[in-house]
């Protein structure tokens, strides 16, 4: 079921978002970015504050205010018994997933510039920015780990290294006043300084989400089509499917093409692309990993190629224009793409 639709608001509505003052976390700082990026809220009004009554006023609240009601446009998680997440995942949400689970598809068709919300396209980067970056936040923010520390404990695996400094979540809070900092004795102006530190946080990591933004609908998106296209055509190169051609450009292909084969059994085990787009580039042919991290492949080319290069290969594998093969098998060339399909083929049976 669709989430419920927050009230549409008028762009002259004057509009004031609320969340609370003192020390700001990454959810909200993300979640006040993400609605100043819509029409609606571009020139809205906003105010750090606790006092119930000042909420009132609000037309948006978020991180702030014990209620989630999204008719009401109020998005808090910190009240005794909330327990939303967002569809299909198990991390439960801070401000930043509820305005994301809200807004996120509207924000992804404002970039991709449709008014279709209810896209594939939109759908599908819909969940993926949040499995990508939104989630991330909704984690830190609610403090929850990215591994069971009990299971990690019993299996004696120890971390090496502090990542704290690297995460969005320190990235913001880096930005709070220290407990030292000079404060202005008039209440007035210390908020104001406060006010401005947060809104030097919300500008920061929205600016981490709009480069994600705008990756994955101009970069990411792009490429799975060129996948998926690839993808529905493997049958013509082999029956079985097992030869997959990138015709006309190489994209980043991995992570497309195991969401592709799903859950089935995996049947890919070459993928064939031109080094270039230039006339008469040459091809390569690789490997298919067995997981996308994985340096172990599915498939790997003959050992009786692997080393060796130009006419030497050539007459190891008994197939003109080859340029090389990889010593660990995982990838190889030549110079026409007739000469990488019949390297597939002909690896296919050996």
């Amino acid at each position: 079921m669709a989430e419920s639709a927050p009230k549409r608001l008028k762009t002259d509505a004057g509009v004031l978002v609320g969340t609370h003052n003192g020390h700001f976390h990454a959810d909200e700082a993300l979640a006040v970015h993400m609605l100043r990026m819509l029409p609606s809220y571009r020139d809205s009004a906003l105010v750090r504050t606790r006092d119930p009554k000042t909420l009132e006023t609000c037309h948006t609240v978020v991180d702030v205010g014990g209620e989630y009601d999204a008719q009401r446009n109020r998005y808090d998680h910190h009240q005794r018994g909330f327990d939303t997440t967002f569809p299909g995942k198990n991390t439960k949400l801070s401000s930043a997933g509820l305005v994301y689970m809200h807004f996120g598809r509207q924000l992804i068709a404002q970039r991709l510039k449709t008014d279709d919300d209810a896209s594939p396209d939109v759908e599908l980067l819909y969940n993926k920015i949040y499995e990508n970056f939104i989630e991330a936040v909704d984690a830190h923010d609610n403090g929850i780990s990215r591994y069971d520390r009990d299971a990690l404990a019993a299996a004696g695996i120890e971390q090496r290294f502090s990542t704290g400094g690297f995460t969005l979540g320190a990235m913001v809070g880096r930005l709070n006043p220290a407990w030292n900092d000079p404060k202005p004795a008039d209440p007035v102006a210390a908020q104001q300084a406060e006010d401005a530190l947060f809104l030097k946080a919300s500008a920061r990591i929205g600016d981490e989400f709009e480069r994600t933004l705008d990756f994955m609908t101009a970069a990411w998106l792009p490429a799975r089509s060129i996948v998926q296209t690839a993808f529905d055509q493997r049958q013509k190169h082999d029956p079985k499917g097992r030869i997959l051609v990138l015709e006309g450009q190489s994209v980043p292909w991995k992570e497309h093409l195991y969401s592709l084969e799903g859950e089935g059994n995996p049947s890919v085990l070459y993928v064939l692309y031109a080094e270039s787009t230039q006339p008469g580039a040459k091809w390569r042919i690789q490997c298919v990993p067995e997981t996308q991290d994985s340096f172990t492949s599915r498939k790997p080319l003959p050992e009786a190629w692997r080393g060796f290069r130009d006419a030497e290969l050539d007459g190891v594998a008994g197939i003109d224009g080859c340029v090389f093969v990889h010593a660990a098998g995982f990838i190889g060339g030549n110079k026409t793409f007739e000469g990488a399909m019949e390297m597939a083929v002909k690896a296919l049976e050996l």
